[in-house]
């Protein structure tokens, strides 16, 4: 019998997801196996039989709605949509999408013609989660909140989050939404043993603001999974495209890492990932897949329940005490 990954509440009050969620951006990516129905349809499953509920996609992905398209189909074709907790995002800033020409990306001429896109590719009737995928320069952040707000009471969204915002950004439109009466329920950013700087001020921020965080790239390009080796590039992995993620990495942080992990008796999937959830605020973590095999180790991954001193041991292998970041054991 499998068991299912921990279902956790996003942010103070938010709703019900699970611990890992399925990072969807592969999704039509040329060359990938997930770059047609069958190979996504496989991830998707294997990652609902798994209890991986939360998929996490955007409509730039996989080029123009590719993504949400696949998703769209696999999800119809085998009836599971309602055990989804489905999330997409709207306007990043370097991608145009060729909708609402001169208006800006937070805009309510942008959102509406956005979600209709979104909403038809998915095949759905609503998304749980609508994202802002990068801010917006030139649009008001309260302009931004009536339109998603608008969403909410037509039932076209179920909640609204953000991606890519600094801490002072966080915190403005946080203050904005509430005082119209709203919620931003997560901040998606990058986070993982490699990259700590959210520690600084941005997960704070969402912390204070009771919003999810959502970490994506958790795993680091492959290097926290413990397939690479310093000076060796495994065939068909991301390094052999992009040689750089493994030349520059910091390898004796790394290695220092995977001796721990043997000591201990776990995974560095188990170890990133368990280090990951037990840090306070964060509520799941994104992880991509291309195979069934790795959406499955990555739900088996999060059932590792690291105590404190392991927290703080792999906390100083990258770097000491951890900036501002705020771990307990689960």
């Amino acid at each position: 019998m499998i068991d299912l990954v921990q279902q956790r509440r996003l942010g103070i009050d938010g709703p019900l997801v699970s611990a890992v969620g399925l990072g969807c951006n592969n999704f039509g990516r040329t060359g990938t196996l997930t770059e047609d129905l069958d190979g996504t349809a496989a991830v998707i499953d294997a990652a609902l039989d798994s209890g991986v509920t939360l998929l996490d996609t955007a409509d730039i992905y996989g080029g123009h709605g590719r993504s949400e398209t696949l998703i769209g189909e696999a999800l119809a074709r085998s009836g599971r949509r309602d055990e989804v907790f489905l999330a997409t995002k709207f306007g990043h800033q370097d991608v145009d999408m060729g909708i609402a020409e001169g208006h800006g990306k937070g805009s309510r001429a942008y959102i509406r013609e956005a979600v209709e896109g979104s909403l038809r590719r998915l095949g759905t009737d609503r998304i749980d989660l609508y994202q802002m995928h990068t801010p917006d320069p030139s649009t008001p952040i309260a302009e931004t909140i009536g339109a998603l707000e608008e969403l909410v009471a037509e039932g076209r969204i179920l909640h609204y989050g953000h991606s890519n915002f600094t801490a002072e950004q966080i915190r403005v439109a946080d203050f904005a939404a509430r005082e119209r009466g709203g919620r931003w329920i997560s901040a998606q950013d990058e986070y993982s043993l490699l990259k700590r700087d959210v520690e600084i001020d941005r997960l704070p921020a969402a912390r204070a603001a009771g919003l999810g965080f959502l970490p994506y790239y958790p795993l680091a390009n492959g290097l926290l999974t413990g397939k690479y080796r310093r000076g060796a590039v495994p065939p068909g992995t991301r390094g052999e495209l992009r040689p750089t993620i493994v030349e520059h990495a910091p390898w004796d942080a790394i290695e220092a890492f995977g001796s721990f992990c043997e000591r201990r008796g776990v995974s560095m999937l188990e170890a990133t990932f368990g280090w990951l959830l037990a840090q306070r605020g964060v509520s799941s973590v994104i992880a991509g897949a291309t195979r069934p095999e790795q959406v499955r180790a990555n739900a088996a991954a999060a059932a590792w329940t690291p105590t404190a001193e392991d927290l703080a041991q792999i906390t100083a292998i990258f770097g000491g005490s951890a900036r501002g970041a705020d771990a307990e054991s689960r």
